[in-house]
C-alpha cells in the first residue's frame, strides 16, 4: 500500500501501512532483559484495537489502559495530531515500552492504494528514509532525559486487523476488511523504562523527520496507582 503508506506516514504522529505508519513517545532506563515487548508487538497491540477507543487517536489519555496486559505497557503516539497532552493510570510495578519515533508498513496487495503484492524487502525499503532522517529526539521523564533510546529494525510479522480500524479513516469506511496482513516490517527508535514508584510522573516525547516534515510532541501525566499488598 505505498500510497498509503506515503500519506499516513505524513500525518503528525503515528501510523503508516504498507501502509507506513509513524510513531512516537515515552521513557527509559530499563536494561534489554527487563522489557520483553518489541516493534512487531507494539503495532500488533495499537492496530488490533478499533478506531473508536484506539489510544493514537485519543485526545485525553481516557484509552491508554485499553488492550494493555502483563508487566510491561505501552505509551501511544498520535495519528493525524501533531502534539498530545494525556493523563494516564498505571499499576504499580508496571514497565513501559515507548517508540520515539517509528513507522510500520504492511502488505495489502489491492486495497487503499497498493498494487500488487509487495515483499517485506520492498516494504522495508518504502519506509527506511524516514527513519534514517529522524532528528532532535527527546525523552525525558520527570524533566530528566533517557538516555538509552536505540534503533530497532524488526523482523517480519502479521498483523491482525479489525473492522473498525485505523486505515479505514484514512482509505474510506471498509477499504481495509477485518483480517490478518502479512508481510509486515517495523523500523524505529524505542525506548524503556523500569517500574516508576507510585505518585505522579511526567513523560515528554519529541522527535522530527524533517525532510518528511514530520513532527511529533507528546506528554504524558502519569499517575502509578500503588497496589494494596505491601
Amino acid at each position: 500500500m505505498d500510497c498509503m503508506n506515503r500519506t499516513v506516514g505524513r500525518l503528525a504522529a503515528s501510523l503508516g501501512i504498507g501502509a507506513a505508519l509513524m510513531l512516537a513517545q515515552a521513557p527509559a532506563t530499563a536494561g534489554p532483559g527487563d522489557v520483553d515487548k518489541s516493534g512487531a508487538a507494539f503495532w500488533q497491540w495499537a492496530l488490533s484495537i478499533p478506531a473508536a477507543v484506539n489510544p493514537l487517536l485519543d485526545a485525553t489519555g481516557a484509552h491508554c489502559m485499553v488492550g494493555q496486559s502483563g508487566r510491561v505497557w505501552y505509551l501511544a503516539g498520535t495519528f493525524g495530531a501533531a502534539s498530545a497532552t494525556r493523563d494516564c493510570d498505571v499499576p504499580e510495578g508496571t514497565a513501559l515500552f515507548v517508540p520515539v519515533i517509528n513507522e510500520v508498513n504492511v502488505n495489502v496487495p489491492g486495497l487503499c492504494g497498493q498494487g500488487g503484492s509487495q515483499s517485506a524487502s520492498e516494504l522495508r525499503a518504502q519506509i527506511v528514509a524516514f527513519i534514517d532522517g529522524a532528528a532532535n529526539l527527546s525523552l525525558t521523564v520527570d524533566g530528566m532525559a533517557v538516555n538509552n533510546v536505540h534503533r530497532i529494525k524488526s523482523g517480519v510479522f502479521a498483523l491482525t486487523f479489525p473492522e473498525d480500524n485505523l486505515f479505514n479513516l484514512l482509505c474510506g469506511p471498509g477499504a481495509i476488511p477485518a483480517g490478518v496482513y502479512s508481510p509486515a516490517i517495523d523500523d524505529g527508535y524505542y525506548g524503556q523504562v523500569n517500574a516508576l514508584s507510585p505518585g505522579p510522573h511526567i513523560v515528554h516525547i519529541h522527535s522530527e523527520s524533517p525532510s518528511f516534515f514530520f513532527t511529533l510532541d507528546v506528554t504524558y501525566h502519569l499517575n502509578v496507582v500503588a497496589t494494596t499488598n505491601h
